[in-house]
């Protein structure tokens, strides 16, 4: 009889380079940028531009990291991500002109694509299919303090060292934290491979019939698409937007509870969402999200309302991540899940990272409330998406 068993290990040392992977290479970004805009003599909406430009490429590559998880393993293109991770953030320390630092961030973010949650999700359905959506939600609630630990770090740092030295320190923490953990994972799994070769690894099989899969796939991403450009838009712009509206010094307050609410759904889900199928988590997700942008609509400067917004906020955005990683595996199974993800990530990022822009020229042209009801829009149609694709399921099956 096969073990059930969540491993915990693999799910503990990945926590820990999700929280550095996201700390160094995504959230720390907004706080250095200032300082990296007055080195370099450009705007900081250039230095913005610049970052907007790599999410796109890493959009780009992530269906061709997602192959080589397949091939290669998911571990050790994480191990190799790492090690990419630590040069590129070297490289942006070093860059002495605006065009190197821009190859640079561009080199960050396809970076990210080998170590982020793509890879992690892809690492955790390797080690054990069978326990991978619930090691899934535990991973997303330790990674989800990655923003809590790293903002503050950051902006601390700031006020000792360079951004420079920060980038330099982050390499570090790349190089001989994140590394080496997942080259631990990936031994393990070579050693765990040669030891039990007599057993064959468990399939998923997902609970599309295969003559639904492409229709699936393309309702999926696009579902995914526009949840994330939903979420991507209003985060990008949330403490100026919630100042704008008339909440001055408690727009800072209210943006703080989008971390902890995050976080809380994560851990809701853990102890309570076994009875809710990846499909209904994902409507579900998506439903809270858009339910936050019009209740800000709707209440403006009212301080209530505002809180309501970016408790609902969080709580979609947590439930999303776990949903990105068990709605394919629980759609099309466990066979190619690297391929598949890597192209739901390719369409998501894309489209995410001209959220932040379309948001900000829709607010100035319309107005921030009805720049939030057609977001909100957007995001009904990703709920469309999912529940279509959650009609048309069967059962998922398990073969040995």
């Amino acid at each position: 009889m096969h073990t059930t068993k969540v491993p915990a290990g693999i799910v503990s040392a990945l926590g820990v380079t999700q929280i550095i992977g996201y700390g160094t290479l995504y959230y720390s970004f907004s706080i250095l940028a200032p300082g990296m805009a007055n080195d370099l003599g450009i705007s900081l909406e250039r230095v913005f531009a610049v970052f907007s430009v790599s999410l796109f490429v890493g959009g780009l590559s992530a269906p061709f990291i997602g192959r080589h998880m397949d091939r290669l393993g998911a571990a050790t293109v994480m191990t190799l991500g790492s090690a990419l991770a630590a040069l590129t953030l070297a490289l942006c320390a070093w860059s002495p002109s605006v065009s190197l630092f821009a190859l640079a961030i561009v080199l960050l973010e396809v970076s990210s694509g080998m170590v982020q949650y793509q890879a992690a999700f892809a690492t955790l359905v390797e080690s054990e299919p069978r326990t991978a959506s619930r090691s899934i939600t535990y991973l997303t609630l330790i990674g989800g303090f990655a923003s809590t630990i790293f903002w503050p770090i950051a902006a601390t740092l700031t006020g000792y060292l360079s951004w420079r030295e920060i980038y330099l320190v982050f390499a570090a923490l790349n190089l001989l934290v994140c590394m080496p953990l997942h080259y631990g994972i990936m031994r393990a799994g070579r050693l765990g491979s040669t030891t039990n070769g007599t057993r064959t690894r468990e399939v998923i099989v997902g609970a599309l019939d295969p003559q639904a899969r492409r229709r699936g796939m393309l309702l999926v991403s696009f579902a995914f698409s526009l949840s994330g450009f939903t979420l991507a838009a209003i985060l990008a712009h949330m403490v100026p937007m919630l100042g704008a509206i008339g909440l001055g010094s408690a727009a800072v307050v209210i943006g703080s509870l989008f971390g902890p609410a995050q976080v809380m759904s994560r851990l809701i889900n853990m102890i309570f969402g076994k009875s809710l199928s990846p499909p209904a988590l994902a409507i579900v997700s998506a439903a809270l999200m858009v339910a936050g942008a019009v209740m800000l609509g709707l209440s403006g400067d009212w301080l209530p309302g505002a809180v309501a917004f970016a408790v609902c906020l969080g709580l979609g955005s947590g439930i999303n991540s776990i949903a990105q990683g068990s709605l394919p595996l629980y759609l099309f199974g466990s066979a190619g899940y690297g391929a598949i993800t890597g192209k739901m990530a390719a369409a998501r990022l894309a489209v995410g990272a001209a959220a932040p822009f379309v948001f900000a020229t829709a607010m100035e042209n319309l107005g921030i409330a009805m720049a939030l009801f057609v977001n909100a829009l957007l995001g009904t149609l990703g709920i469309a998406a999912f529940i279509a694709v959650a009609v048309s399921t069967r059962s998922p099956t398990r073969t040995e």
